[in-house]
C-alpha cells in the first residue's frame, strides 16, 4: 500500500455509512471528498455469533443497507466494539451502563475490534482490525469525573482514547486509529485492492 490511494480514489463517489464525526475526520486522511449517509438498518447480531465477529458482521449490515441503493458508489460500513472478559461492549445505554463498563475495564486489558466492509458495483471486501488496550486502575473519583465530562456516552466501551479517555490508558498494542474507530492504514490498502479489481 502506498499514498497513491489518495490519487486513485479521487475519481470515485465515496460514501461513509456512519454518522461518527471521528470516522469522518479519519476518512479525510484518504479522501478529499466523500458523502456521509448513515445506515438506518436494524443492527441485530444472531445468537451464537462469536464476539470477535460482531463488529465485522455489523459493518456488513450497515454497508449493505447503503450499497443496495448506491451501487455505483464505494460504500464504507464500519462498527467498533470493545471486548473485555468475554463481554461485547457497544455504546452504553445510559450513565449506569457507562459506569459499569468503566469499572469492568479498570486495571485490565481488552480488545478493540473495528469491522469494516467495502462495497462497489456488487463486489465486497470485509475485514476486522484488532488492537489491545490496557487500562490503569480507576478510582471512584476517576470514573465520576469521566462520566461528568459526557465523553463516554456515544463511544463503544464508554471511552474515547483520543480525548480524556487517554488518561485512563496504560498501554496499547496495535493501531491507535483503530481504537478511535477507523483503521485508516488497513482501510487504504483494502480500498486500493477494491479499485484495482474493479
Amino acid at each position: 500500500m502506498s499514498l497513491s490511494i489518495i490519487n486513485k480514489i479521487a475519481g470515485y463517489d465515496v460514501i461513509l455509512a456512519s454518522a461518527s464525526p471521528r470516522r469522518k475526520e479519519l476518512l479525510e486522511l484518504i479522501c478529499d471528498s466523500f458523502r456521509v449517509i448513515p445506515s438506518d438498518s436494524e443492527e441485530t447480531v444472531p445468537d451464537g455469533t462469536p464476539a470477535e465477529d460482531t463488529a465485522q458482521l455489523l459493518s456488513d449490515i450497515k454497508c449493505s443497507c447503503i450499497a443496495q441503493v448506491y451501487d455505483n458508489s464505494i460504500v464504507i460500513g464500519c462498527d467498533t466494539v470493545v471486548i473485555c472478559g468475554g463481554e461485547v461492549m457497544g455504546k452504553p445505554a445510559d450513565k449506569a451502563d457507562a459506569e459499569r463498563m468503566l469499572r469492568n475495564l479498570s486495571g485490565k486489558g481488552h480488545k478493540v475490534i473495528t469491522g469494516v466492509t467495502l462495497a462497489y458495483k456488487g463486489k465486497k471486501r470485509s475485514f476486522s482490525e484488532v488492537t489491545e488496550v490496557i487500562f490503569k486502575p480507576l478510582s471512584d473519583e476517576d470514573i465520576d469525573v469521566y462520566l461528568k465530562s459526557g465523553e463516554p456516552f456515544d463511544k463503544a466501551g464508554a471511552y474515547g482514547i483520543q480525548g480524556l479517555g487517554s488518561l485512563m490508558v496504560e498501554g496499547i498494542d496495535g493501531d491507535f486509529f483503530n481504537v478511535v474507530g477507523l483503521p485508516v492504514s488497513r482501510l487504504a490498502g483494502e480500498l486500493e485492492a477494491l479499485i484495482e479489481e474493479s
